[in-house]
């Protein structure tokens, strides 16, 4: 007997579980429904000890109704009541952004749109300033409304000194327009904006200006425009700025990086901030594209010592490398090894170290991050978290000082404040979930399997029901997310509810969620197994894994599921269409089903410029005749990140060939479905219940009652 049918064999059979079950009652559901989140995170007893930073690197932090004080000299926390009336704040909330206005470094200013052009206002006097006078629709100033961002938030840079920002003026006057219509009484209404699609002639292009504030004036980059690309996303924007963008301490000089269409080529450059003189430093050209980071953009300018960190995957890992800034030559590569550097949270110019997250370096799940150090000459790294698990770090404002919060999908979170050079200051808090398994919780089972080339190890996790029938098996249901930008399991720290996979569990499924190839977090060549590809969605590799793991679970091969949202959708539609004799039921929510509909730079990132892949190839509706088993489509008909049109030609195609399909739409819905979540999890509960387990669902079940 293996192991696992041995701790099965005390187990009790109970409620929706039994193989016989015929028809689910309201029961069953109200059981299941007690493992989502809203139920199992009061009966955590945890408290995430964010810090809020206050002079000499000491910080508070509010647990239940007291207010903590931590002081990294007396090594201890004590109560206090100096700061129970203010709200705790991030970092990064702190004299960044108000509303649509980005506030400068000294906090007396803040630039904002209006009328198509940037705008700054004196915060003492309230006094409102034009800085540009040019602006016009669909080419104005510091915009983000391109493809599937359309805000009204300024993205600007702004200089150390609080004198100047670097901006843009976009232009997107040729770009072609989406258009989506509301469902109502009377007259629709119809939304209209901007929003490429790969293979269009004109795609949004930024002209970089620096506006010196105090005159005003505007410096224009000697430059021709750049596309909207940036070097870790598809928008401008993603840091929660300006992306790019690096100020010389003296305001003299900025950096920034130019991006091609299709992410491929990466060029450094340095601007003068007073006269738009551009040098040339260095580029990078990539065969498939070009990323700086993972989470985060990780290249530093360093003036005073003309010098850059740059990050690259060129030896197959993200590592960081030094620059002369002066000759563009690579001075020494810093990092090295069958790892890679997450994000860089510290440049420490004084000390010449750098204090990064990495990742795949220790023993174990590759996607855990931990803290570590390292001089600029590559010399001296050091682990400064040495605990198993997925760290999260909040540096001091002098940098000397962290508080690391670290967990497991299966082990609590634990948070200790530490120095940075390693020790150990004091522990802070750990979490206590008694309260939650006395419900009769368990986390998910972390695993490990061959992907489809059955050599490259991949993980996921695994929910099976909280009592079992050690006599029978259980259909499957595999959530995907196929990415490449992300994947299906998201975070690998502690939850207790990873959306509804453990309440489908309950209803009598084992659900797994794996982590495929293509997606990040891994080699270079790992992230770039289906690039030109993306029909691929990593599904040989659900294959192979549900396979493998039914030699260690009670898994009913002949009866698979799958479910994603978004790139999720795309990807199981895909599996009805592309594997219709290996997954049976399928609901594809919100699919990118044709990339060609989707917006440009994600598709011309990750799958190449039109004319190098062949997209139509990779459309879901090509293969509609091939259905076989039952099929969900569900999309907001006011989707604009997604625009539903991808679906309808699903829908179109499945018609034509003359196949049976289940249609949901959401009239006024956007991309998430908004108030119609709990309607639609309780459609896919019933999907999965009629059509995968065999059983008859209770009629209109209601979410979340009391």
């Amino acid at each position: 007997m293996n192991k696992y049918f041995g701790l099965m064999a005390a187990t009790v059979v109970a409620g929706a579980a039994h193989a016989q079950t015929t028809q689910l009652t309201a029961d069953d559901y109200r059981r299941a429904e007690q493992f989502m989140g809203y139920n199992t995170t009061t009966l955590v007893d945890w408290t995430n000890p964010y810090p809020n930073w206050v002079e000499g690197d000491r910080f508070w932090y509010r647990s239940g109704n007291k207010v903590l004080l931590v002081d990294p000299k007396t090594k201890v926390k004590t109560e206090t009541m100096a700061y129970g009336s203010m709200p705790s704040m991030s970092m990064s909330q702190r004299g960044r952004r108000t509303a649509n206005e980005v506030v400068s470094p000294n906090g007396k200013k803040a630039v904002f749109i209006k009328d198509w052009n940037l705008w700054v206002k004196d915060l003492d006097t309230k006094k409102e300033t034009q800085l540009t006078t040019d602006g016009a629709k669909d080419y104005g100033y510091a915009t983000d409304n391109a493809g599937w961002k359309h805000s009204d938030a300024a993205i600007v840079s702004w200089s150390p000194d609080s004198k100047k920002v670097a901006t843009f003026q976009q232009d997107q006057r040729k770009v072609n327009d989406m258009f989506l219509v509301t469902t109502n009484v009377g007259a629709p209404k119809l939304e209209q904006w901007k929003y490429p699609l790969p293979g269009d002639e004109y795609i949004p292009t930024i002209r970089r200006v620096i506006i010196d504030v105090e005159t005003p004036k505007v410096i224009s980059l000697n430059i021709p425009p750049d596309p909207h690309r940036a070097t870790m996303s598809d928008d401008i924007s993603s840091s929660g700025s300006f992306d790019d963008i690096d100020w010389s301490p003296d305001a003299k000089e900025v950096a920034f990086v130019s991006s091609s269409r299709d992410h491929k080529n990466a060029k450094v450059r340095i601007a003068n901030s007073a006269t738009g003189e551009v040098r040339e430093v260095f580029e990078e050209t990539v065969k498939t594209q070009f990323e700086s980071g993972r989470g985060a953009i990780n290249w530093r300018y360093l003036a005073k010592t003309n010098e850059m960190i740059w990050y690259s995957e060129r030896d197959n890992w993200g590592h960081l490398y030094l620059y002369d800034s002066r000759t563009g030559n690579v001075k020494n590569q810093i990092t090295k090894g069958n790892w890679l550097v997450g994000k860089v949270l510290k440049v420490d110019e004084k000390e010449r170290a750098i204090y990064f997250t990495g990742h795949g370096r220790e023993k174990g799940n590759p996607y855990f991050a931990y803290f570590y150090k390292i001089g600029f000459d590559g010399k001296g790294l050091t682990l400064l978290t040495p605990e198993t698990g997925n760290h999260s770090i909040y540096l001091s404002p002098s940098g000397d000082y962290f508080v690391d919060v670290y967990a497991q999908p299966d082990v609590p979170p634990v948070a200790n404040f530490r120095n940075t050079k390693g020790a150990l200051i004091t522990g802070l808090e750990k979490a206590d979930i008694s309260r939650l398994q006395a419900k009769g919780w368990k986390a998910p089972t972390p695993v490990s399997v061959k992907a489809a080339d059955g050599e490259t190890d991949i993980y996921g996790l695994v929910f099976t029901p909280t009592k079992m029938d050690p006599s029978r098996k259980y259909p499957v249901i595999d959530y995907i997310y196929p990415g490449p930008q992300g994947g299906s399991v998201g975070s690998w720290s502690f939850s207790p509810s990873r959306g509804d996979n453990q309440a489908l569990a309950e209803l009598g499924f084992i659900v797994v969620v794996i982590e495929g190839t293509s997606n990040p977090y891994r080699s270079k060549s790992f992230h770039d197994m289906s690039y030109g590809n993306m029909a691929e969605n990593t599904l040989p590799d659900q294959i192979a894994a549900i396979r493998q793991l039914s030699k260690t679970y009670p898994i009913d091969t002949t009866k698979v599921g799958i479910w994603g949202h978004s790139g999720g959708g795309f990807a199981t539609a895909a599996a009805l269409l592309r594997y219709p004799d290996f997954f049976k039921v399928g609901i594809a929510e919100s699919g990118n089903h044709d990339n060609r509909n989707y917006e440009d730079d994600w598709g011309e990132r990750y799958n190449g410029l039109v004319e190098n892949s062949d997209y139509a190839a990779q459309a879901n509706q090509a293969y509609a005749k091939n259905l076989k088993g039952k099929l969900m489509l569900v999309h907001g008909m006011m989707d604009d990140n997604v625009p539903p049109y991808n679906t309808l030609l699903v829908v179109e195609a499945l018609q034509k060939a003359n196949k049976d399909f289940d249609l949901v739409v959401f009239p006024n819905a956007r991309h998430g479905f908004g108030e119609y979540s709990s309607y639609m999890m309780r459609r896919r509960w019933d999907y999965f219940v009629k059509y995968l387990l065999g059983a008859e669902p209770p009629k209109e079940y209601l979410m979340g009652a009391k």
